[in-house]
């Protein structure tokens, strides 16, 4: 089984490292465990280290050579694989499998993959995972936000009021990297203590990434509050509503070909949706019947006529009635 983070951190600490790691998922993530896993390494005397990227023309024989190689000085090696799409295909998984199974002594096999699902795993990685340690980090979800930010503080010697840590999440809006940056920034601007959100609004930038694609991703997962927030920033960053229009369009039309689909499924494999977005979608579409869809559709090609000049009305007071009709299906008397 995969360890938690929490076992993570108990197995980075030991006096050994095992054969093989495969640390996978979110890319700040994985990057800073796998700093910690080299840290802890040269610590332990491997000082040697072999970097491999495995690209689209990369030769899975360099791993096999790469293992089975004399150390030049005779210590510990780590062989740093770096797999940044998670899938080695058929020659990378029977290369991982064969290190596995017969590991060379004082050498460990760290793999790195910065995208990962449950349809990454295969039969190589619960090999890898019996042969070794397997951890896989996933980005907070927006209940585990207040927690990971406070984690992640106090990390850094730093606490903060429930109110700051609210004002900081809702700051760098789902951002990892803008998260983790701007706690760094706080460490040296506020030194060690708790931060109150007088504080966190003086020193804290507003890096939130308003986008279409957050925005739609909000609406169609039914938090209606963060979208319009979302349309909000669009707004105040001087976004063109025409260029947003395109690709809601572009979603209520896949939203609406999924609700026509008599076969769901199949019709998720036709759209090449990845796990999380089809999740999305199944979600919206229990909420609302394909009529709905319809009718978003219908307002949608209206708001589009008024930003050409077309139509009489004000078309971003249309988009927050659309995009609350989407997130809450309930609200589609707003339509109307």
């Amino acid at each position: 089984m995969p360890l938690s983070a929490g076992q993570w951190q108990k197995a980075l600490a030991a006096d050994r490292l095992a054969p093989v790691y495969l640390l996978a998922g979110e890319e700040l993530l994985v990057l800073e465990a796998s700093d910690a896993l080299r840290a802890q390494a040269k610590k332990l005397g491997y000082s040697e280290r072999e970097v491999l990227e495995v690209g689209q023309h990369f030769d899975w024989n360099d791993l096999a050579r790469a293992a089975a190689s004399m150390s030049l000085f005779a210590t510990r090696r780590l062989i740093d694989l770096r797999l940044p799409t998670g899938r080695p295909g058929t020659e990378g998984a029977k290369a991982i499998t064969a290190f596995c199974a017969d590991p060379p002594p004082d050498v460990t096999l760290l793999v790195s993959a910065m995208e990962w699902s449950s349809k990454h795993d295969g039969a190589w990685s619960k090999k890898l995972d019996a042969s070794g340690a397997m951890v896989v980090f996933n980005a907070p979800r927006p209940n585990e936000w207040g927690a990971w930010i406070g984690a992640r503080l106090a990390s850094r010697g730093l606490s903060a009021t429930p109110d700051a840590t609210a004002l900081l999440a809702e700051r760098v809006e789902g951002n990892l990297l803008a998260a983790a940056q701007e706690i760094d920034k706080l460490a040296v601007l506020h030194g060690q203590g708790r931060i109150d959100a007088a504080a966190m609004e003086t020193l804290v930038a507003d890096s939130a990434r308003y986008d279409a694609f957050k925005l739609t991703d909000a609406a169609f997962a039914g938090d209606g509050a963060r979208a319009l927030r979302i349309l909000a920033g669009l707004r105040a960053e001087g976004d063109e509503l025409i260029a947003l229009m395109g690709w809601l369009v572009n979603q209520l039309q896949l939203a609406l070909r999924l609700a026509n689909a008599s076969d769901l499924a199949a019709q998720v494999r036709i759209e090449h949706l990845w796990p999380a977005r089809e999740q999305l979608f199944r979600k919206a579409l229990r909420r609302a019947p394909r009529e709905h869809w319809l009718q978003c559709l219908a307002r949608a090609a209206r708001i589009d006529r008024m930003t050409k000049g077309r139509e009489a009305g004000n078309p971003w007071q249309e988009a927050e009635r659309l995009i609350a009709a989407i997130a809450e299906p309930r609200a589609a008397a707003a339509l109307a």
